[in-house]
């Protein structure tokens, strides 16, 4: 592929009377891994619902592989938030991979028998998940379930990948696995990559960029660049400390800041 996977030109949108973001220019070349951080409402995920083709822009142009976005492209990966699955939830692991072929689809698939199970033993293959293909997807971990979103995203050989904030409810171990699958595939398959997360250390090895998202405003470059004390707090507006300890990044608001909560203490770990 050539050009840039993303493609977000004076990108503007609203929700009713707000903001969320304004002129926001961004390209995501192939390869590249941009990390979407910013606190809870600041339009993380909407961003991806635009590039999935489920929102349009309020003004300014996105383009996705050099044209508008359209739902249920096959050249994009989609890793939804991670929820618990019901334990009675009738379907086993390359059932619920098999979805990412054809689950946008009405009635039976319309590939062939052995290629379909093909795709779906090579994308749980990429994952590690072969040993629980067979097993109730509700009776396994939610580090497990997540592999096999992650192989969901993948069975369509994507050239870009979005994620929405998969590494929630998973401990340390687990969310290092998660980021290691996804960097392992955008390294081998020179696949884009826009993560969101709340989790800037667990990514902070293999991310290329950060886009920071709060109240409107935003900042873009390397985690260097933008997780600064100065550029936070004039995101924020108001005192904003950024700690480096042991290759870690701290996140610290004012005391006294009406900001205080929505800064968080940590902005994740290693």
């Amino acid at each position: 592929m050539t050009g840039p996977a993303v493609s977000l030109t004076g990108a503007e949108l609203r929700r009713g009377p707000r903001t969320l973001w304004s002129g926001l220019e961004l390209d995501v070349a192939p390869g590249e891994f941009v990390a979407v951080l910013g606190p809870n409402g600041s339009g993380k995920t909407t961003l991806l619902q635009v590039l999935l083709g489920l929102l349009p822009l309020s003004s300014g142009q996105v383009r996705v592989h050099g044209a508008p976005p359209a739902r249920g492209s096959a050249a994009v990966g989609y890793v939804p938030q991670q929820r618990a699955l019901d334990p009675l939830t009738p379907l086993r692991g390359r059932d619920l991979v098999g979805l990412g072929l054809d689950g946008h689809r009405f009635g039976p698939g319309l590939r062939g028998r052995a290629r379909r199970r093909e795709q779906v033993h090579r994308a749980l293959a990429q994952v590690d998940a072969l040993d629980y293909a067979d097993a109730p997807v509700g009776s396994l971990s939610g580090g497990e379930q997540q592999r096999l979103r992650v192989a969901q995203a993948l069975v369509g050989d994507p050239s870009l990948l979005l994620a929405d904030e998969p590494l929630l409810s998973l401990d340390l171990a687990r969310q290092r696995e998660v980021v290691e699958l996804v960097d392992r595939r955008r390294r081998e398959h020179d696949t884009a990559v826009v993560f969101v997360t709340h989790e800037l250390n667990p990514v902070l090895p293999v991310v290329d960029r950060v886009l920071y998202l709060v109240d409107g405003r935003f900042r873009i470059g390397t985690p260097e660049e933008v997780m600064t004390s100065a550029n936070l707090s004039q995101l924020y507006r108001t005192d904003v400390e950024v700690v480096r300890v042991r290759g870690r990044i701290l996140v610290v608001g004012a005391e006294d800041a009406p900001v205080h909560h929505d800064v968080p203490e940590e902005v994740g770990v290693r």
